[in-house]
């Protein structure tokens, strides 16, 4: 398989030593950059044979056209080349970035000759010193107005400064009290520069500095019987515990770090990135991307890093990076940020206390920020449009499918198989049409899905019925006919398409549950979850939608949902059957159940324990648990009726449950 790679290098030609490489399509366009510690080792991976390949990496392989590299003389070299020609030829199969571009700076314009504080997104200024992002531009405003409450600077633009120091008559917003600079005349060149550097300390993290001294001054004043000087120290105490108010002390006050959060799928991963200065946290910054092929967790980061402080210098590096996982070469980055900050950086995992509860703040956020991301799109109707029509073309449909019902099948252990079926009209979801089945017997996870769609299909309307009642009935006059009768449940209306969790075993046992019903109306395909790609009956090869396809966030988001509503219902019979056989067994009360049933689970589990094992729960003694045992040995399998169309209302289920689900 290896072989239909033309343009693979010839045994020995790849060099041992660190470098970077890059893949070419026909027309020399570059598609991936990537660096090695040892590029003969990394790049024999991509050569590998083509079957044993993930999916999304078999297509950029198999799109190339050559490969190339550069021997480089250490590893912290390799960082450098490979960030440079990233940013260069923007290849299509790297992580693929979206920075939210809205988030604004507050920055001190140094490099004048009196500096002043804006508001900009702009991060090129010369010389500028920045703080921030900040989630909202009103709220870089107000923490600029308390701020030149107790540090006067100047806050005019470069033309009303050199007007007014041209003039010798204050700038307009000197005049109102808004600007403090040398343009103001209140203060000299040297003045206001202190005033700035104060500034800075400040934002930096030095506070109690100037609360200290703020509330002495006030003191004093006070004393002195100058209440206007103790009022105005006053307010400024006021100011700055208002924007001290809102970047909460969450690390030590000597602690300057970066922390990333991340949230992942297998096509996209969200980042929550903290800016923490003093120890509080100064800004945040949110961003996705898109992964075309796949990519561990420690290589994710290690792109992060190489992203965010590709163009950074200074202090815009802090002396510590917090991390969920340390990248596998985390010695050169460090080495890397070194040469960037000129000092030691440490790059870390924060595994607990202060810093491991913000990072799971920051995880948090950014899984919120990835299942915002990824329904996004299925919220707008240009982009559900878009979507059903792009999966009408990629599946062959004869028409677009506004109507999709989406199938799972959950067990836990070979237990309780239940299935789910979803329902979404227009792009949207119909929670009001979703549909639960409990399965009694069962081979395996094809049978499972056979089973339910044979009895689903039973349910639906004939073409030929569907379509007539489709059309409006028409009496002999020519009038349209008003029909009383009671309309058709929906549960007999017939999708246009059936998507089925799993690959092509899936898929074949749905075929053959179509073709028994007789339906050749209905199109259906199947998605394997581990390389989001779909499967259509009789294919030897699945459908591959692009990364960005609207069709594939629908899919997904199907997928998702019949998941959740499986791991559901599959919940409610597990507690539902351990709860009522238990219950026979006498001097067993609710809360000794409620304990058996979080301790072991399930009714299979709990028969498979001996008494010793049972005499580990709380309240249960040897007597009882010998009872137990003795019952549960008597009652053989555990009965469970087949239910076809139970409806199930739709609630929210633990990320934690998901192991329970079998989608093949």
């Amino acid at each position: 398989m290896a072989a239909d790679l033309p343009y693979k290098p010839r045994p020995g030609e790849i060099p041992t030593d660190p470098g970077v490489y890059r893949f070419r399509d026909a027309q020399g366009r570059v598609l991936y950059v990537g660096k090695a510690k040892n590029l003969r080792q990394r790049l024999s991976n991509y050569f590998a044979p083509l079957r044993t390949l993930h999916e999304r990496t078999r297509r950029m392989v198999t799109t190339a056209a050559s490969v190339e590299w550069t021997v480089v003389p250490t590893d912290v070299d390799s960082l450098q080349l490979e960030y440079m020609w990233i940013k260069e030829f923007d290849p299509p199969f790297n992580v693929r970035y979206k920075d939210d571009k809205s988030y604004p700076f507050l920055a001190i314009t140094l490099a004048d000759e009196a500096p002043r504080v804006i508001v900009t997104r702009n991060r090129r200024i010369p010389g500028a010193k920045y703080f921030g992002p900040y989630p909202k531009v009103w709220a870089v405003h107000d923490t600029i107005d308390l701020m030149i409450k107790v540090f006067p600077i100047r806050t005019c633009s470069d033309a009303s400064y050199r007007k007014a120091m041209q003039t010798g008559r204050p700038c307009f917003p000197g005049q109102i009290g808004k600007c403090g600079g040398p343009c103001s005349m209140t203060v000299t060149i040297a003045e206001h520069r202190a005033m700035v550097d104060d500034f800075i300390a400040f934002m930096e993290g030095g506070d109690e500095r100037f609360t200290r001294d703020l509330t002495r001054r006030m003191h004093e004043a006070s004393a002195a019987m100058d209440y206007e000087s103790a009022a105005k120290y006053r307010d400024q105490l006021a100011s700055i515990d208002a924007v001290l108010g809102r970047s909460a002390l969450v690390l030590p006050q000597d602690e300057d770090a970066d922390l990333f959060g991340i949230a992942e799928d297998e096509l996209s991963a969200a980042i929550q990135h903290f800016v923490i200065r003093g120890g509080r946290v100064r800004g945040v910054r949110a961003s996705t991307l898109d992964k075309e092929i796949d990519i561990s967790g420690a290589d994710l980061i290690d792109q992060i890093l190489q992203r965010v402080y590709g163009e950074a210098s200074g202090e815009q590096v802090p002396r510590r990076v917090l991390v969920p996982t340390l990248p596998d070469d985390a010695a050169e980055l460090e080495e890397w940020l070194r040469e960037r900050r000129g000092k030691k950086v440490e790059i870390a995992v924060a595994q607990r206390g202060q810093r491991a509860e913000l990072m799971r703040n920051a995880t948090l956020n950014a899984q919120q920020a990835l299942i915002r991301h990824k329904t996004r799109r299925s919220s707008d109707y240009t982009s559900r449009t878009q979507a059903l029509n792009d999966l009408q073309e990629a599946l062959g449909l004869a028409e677009a499918p506004l109507r999709i019902e989406c199938y799972d099948i959950s067990h836990l252990s070979g237990t309780n198989v239940v299935a789910s079926m979803v329902v979404f009209e227009d792009g949207l979801p119909r929670k009001d049409q979703y549909r639960s089945f409990n399965i009694a017997e069962t081979t395996d996870d094809t049978d499972s899905m056979h089973q339910v769609l044979t009895r689903r299909l039973a349910y639906l309307d004939a073409p030929e019925q569907a379509a007539a009642e489709a059309d409006p009935q028409i009496g002999d006059d020519g009038e349209e006919l008003v029909v009383t009768e009671r309309r058709r449940p929906r549960f007999a209306y017939p999708p246009q398409l059936l998507i089925v969790d799993g690959g092509k075993p899936q898929v074949e046992a749905a075929a053959r549950a179509l073709r028994e019903a007789g339906r050749t109306d209905i199109g259906l395909c199947g998605i394997a979850k581990r390389l989001e790609e779909l499967w259509l009956p009789g294919d030897d090869y699945p459908v591959i939608l692009p990364r960005t396809s609207e069709a594939l966030y629908l899919v997904q988001r199907l997928r998702d949902e019949a998941h959740r509503f499986a791991i559901t219902h599959q919940r409610k019979r597990r507690k539902r059957d351990i709860t009522s056989i238990l219950g026979e067994v006498p001097g067993l009360g609710a809360a000794r159940i409620k304990a058996l049933l979080r301790h072991f689970g399930s009714v299979a589990a709990l028969r498979r324990a001996g008494s010793e094992e049972i005499q580990e729960v709380q309240g249960i003694g040897p007597a009882l648990a010998e009872a137990i045992r003795a019952h549960l040995a008597g009652t053989g399998p555990v009965p469970t009726g087949a239910r076809t169309g139970a409806v199930e209302p739709a609630e929210s289920v633990p990320a934690g449950d998901a192991a329970s689900s079998s989608t093949g």
